[in-house]
């Protein structure tokens, strides 16, 4: 069955289609047909478009054209997998759709598993919007425009970032605020990037060998947005971000844990509303507000090195201190892990973020080994602890369209007995 992906942000949709069945899933020969990434949208779009044969990058297209929203987006995706203008593995008509499945940020305690979207599913999805102002919305529009250009006949899965954490137990997403609130609103901390730490932890077990009640790591999803994630079991018993995607470790425009007193101190001395606050915690704070420069991880690196910037160096620290932190607690959490796994943008592809991180952690057992810590970017998997070192350090690139597509499949087909 091929199945397409759709992961649509404010301004961009990024899609995969993906081949699978049960034997392939359970073989874990499921592959890729074709992939790519519309940016910009609102304007003359950036299109980025791939083909693969068997798995394999096959063509690199790159094109620009005007795309007035998520709609024409969408169309514009179909049109390309559709026409002929490249040989794609197995597809060649709209009829070779025979699933689309959506990313969705925030499913709330009511849903918590991939779920076929109905309208009943929808209104659930539009109630957690004011949990996920930033996200739901835009997710939101791919199954909109989705359903508008499939119709009825393709059936459509939601997949929640929400619910790979749905296992975390009370004492880990409660707050401790008067209980009412969390009877009346639901306040409690729900975690983010589920379906990356999902497909970590999958990775894992499978690098290992091991059966999934066996696994017991610490995930970290690094990036322009990050999270640190304890699983026992397979399971996420605990998560660094909270009810919304600001808590927890220092992001690219996030901060991340603060004190919350600092909302109406900001309030009282610069004379924001609320709203104003909310808006600078999420989009001037993190590493672009303590180092005044950029949000881009790279960038400040380079800045730190060829120029000795004071903040950019700041930044990192700040940024660096703060994981480790979150190992310490979840180590404690776990009462020990086999392992930290690396994975997001930075996580993958920073052996300088990896090694400041993973510095003067021998105590815990960890040690790193710098010339393979250094060989793993720019995609490659692998481990980057020494064979010593009694806690694991692994680079696991994330896939969570593979994720999203088998969950797509196995939502509206039954496995067979």
């Amino acid at each position: 069955m091929n199945i397409l992906v759709l992961n649509c942000g404010s301004s961009s949709v990024k899609f995969q289609v993906f081949c699978t069945d049960w034997e392939m899933i359970h073989h874990n020969t499921d592959y890729p047909i074709a992939s790519g990434l519309i940016e910009r949208i609102g304007s003359e779009a950036l299109l980025t478009f791939r083909t693969y044969v068997r798995g394999k990058v096959d063509k690199l297209i790159r094109a620009t054209a005007p795309i007035r929203d998520h709609q024409a987006a969408i169309a514009k995706i179909i049109q390309w997998l559709t026409s002929g203008e490249v040989q794609l593995e197995g597809l060649s008509s709209l009829s070779d759709i025979h699933a689309v499945g959506h990313r969705v940020v925030h499913g709330g305690e009511k849903l918590t598993t991939s779920t076929v979207i109905d309208d009943q599913v929808i209104s659930k999805i539009e109630d957690c919007i004011e949990l996920a102002p930033l996200h739901n919305p835009q997710n939101l529009k791919g199954i909109y425009a989705a359903r508008q250009l499939f119709g009825n006949n393709v059936p459509q899965v939601a997949v929640f970032d929400t619910a790979f954490h749905h296992t975390m137990p009370e004492v880990a997403y409660l707050y401790a605020i008067p209980y009412q609130f969390y009877r009346r609103h639901k306040i409690r901390r729900y975690g983010f990037h589920g379906i990356s730490h999902r497909y970590v932890s999958f990775r894992y077990r499978t690098l290992m060998g091991i059966e999934r009640s066996a696994v017991q790591i610490i995930s970290l999803h690094l990036g322009n947005g990050s999270s640190a994630c304890a699983i026992r079991g397979g399971c996420s018993v605990d998560t660094s971000m909270g009810m919304t995607p600001l808590e927890g470790l220092v992001m690219g425009t996030r901060s991340g844990d603060i004190d919350p007193s600092i909302i109406n101190y900001l309030e009282h001395k610069e004379n924001y509303s609320t709203d104003a606050v909310e808006a600078l915690l999420n989009r001037q704070s993190g590493l672009l507000g303590i180092s005044g420069l950029t949000n881009d991880m790279r960038d400040l690196i380079e800045e730190a090195r060829e120029n000795d910037d004071r903040r950019a160096k700041l930044a990192i620290e700040i940024y660096c201190y703060r994981v480790k932190k979150y190992i310490g607690a979840y180590l404690a959490v776990l009462g020990g892990a086999q392992a930290i796994t690396f994975t997001g943008g930075i996580g993958e592809n920073s052996d300088y973020i990896r090694a400041k991180i993973c510095a003067n952690m021998e105590w815990i057992g960890l040690e790193l080994d710098a010339e393979k810590n250094s060989e793993m970017v720019g995609g490659k998997e692998g481990k980057i602890s020494t064979p010593e070192s009694r806690l694991a350090a692994w680079v696991i690139p994330t896939n969570e369209e593979l994720i999203i597509a088998r969950d797509t499949y196995r939502a509206i087909v039954p496995e067979p007995a």
